[in-house]
């Protein structure tokens, strides 16, 4: 089973920097793709960002370099860290893994199986 758990969201100012934390609690060992999703009001859930098992980060055009995503595989958690936040970034972040490790990009664009709970990330002065 994958159980993932996300920490780090809040309120933030524009310009201002977040820091969002998932940890699979499950018992599987290892996960293949891991990431973040976003779903704001309205809208339909989009990639933020992917990364592989073997560090291949991948980020949707949005992104615009203000965001990074890693992870750490033996502790079956990957993070995103945030900077220059807009008030359009305003969404539930979703953490998002499987345990399929692919090699396709088009793949790991994809949602995976499993999701997180979502954490509230709002932007605004």
């Amino acid at each position: 089973q994958v159980q993932l758990v996300e920490s780090g969201g809040g309120l933030v100012q524009p310009g201002g920097s977040l820091r969002l934390s998932c940890v699979d609690s499950g018992t599987i060992l290892s996960l293949g793709t891991m990431g973040w999703w976003r779903e704001a009001p309205g809208k339909e859930r989009e990639l933020v960002a992917s990364i592989t098992s073997g560090g291949t980060a991948y980020y949707g055009d949005f992104v615009q370099g203000r965001f990074t995503v890693s992870r750490d595989n033996a502790r079956k958690m990957v993070w995103l860290q945030m900077t220059n936040l807009r008030p359009e970034d305003t969404a539930v972040y979703y953490c998002n893994a499987g345990i399929t490790r692919h090699a396709a990009s088009s793949l790991n664009r994809k949602p995976q199986p499993y999701w997180g709970q979502g954490t509230q990330v709002t932007v605004a002065s």
